[in-house]
């Protein structure tokens, strides 16, 4: 298993740019998400170490904890960091989740291909801004125990 805590406002993956030059399309990351997954992969790279990236099947869970609103009354802002209030607002729960996917590729696991399921994975508030990533390997087969899905979600 591995789990890593890593400090900094949460960004979400962009939609990817294009530009064309002497007539070839060239497309890229916008330049807060390439470095945001710049940041993740290197804050991983240091508290893993020389660890191996995991192979076979994983399951991945991210909670995600963004700044809270200064703006939001005192009361406001202890239910949200209680975890009364979560974020319902952009940017989306599935492009967090991307852009850490991303950039974990090489460092938590060789492909994120192998991401087979997800684990409790969600948004909240906190005054410390940072994501928390756990990723666990599972058996092959029927789905664990501690999936999100139950056996009638599935197929």
């Amino acid at each position: 298993m591995i789990r890593l805590e890593i400090a900094g406002i949460p960004v979400a993956q962009g939609r990817p740019r294009a530009s064309v030059v002497a007539g070839h399309a060239h497309v890229y990351d916008p330049a807060n998400a390439r470095d945001y997954k710049r940041q993740v992969r290197y804050a991983a790279q240091q508290q893993l170490g020389d660890q191996k990236p995991l192979q076979g099947p994983l399951r991945l869970s991210v909670e995600f904890y963004r700044d809270i609103p200064r703006s939001w009354s005192r009361k406001r802002q202890l239910q949200a960091n209680s975890g009364l209030l979560r974020p319902t607002s952009k940017p989306d729960l599935d492009n967090y989740v991307k852009a850490v996917k991303d950039a974990l590729n090489g460092v938590c696991w060789l492909d994120d291909s192998q991401v087979v399921e997800y684990g409790p994975t969600g948004k909240f508030y906190s005054d410390k801004p940072r994501i928390v990533v756990t990723v666990e390997q599972v058996s092959q087969g029927a789905p664990s125990e501690n999936s999100i899905f139950t056996e009638e979600e599935n197929p």
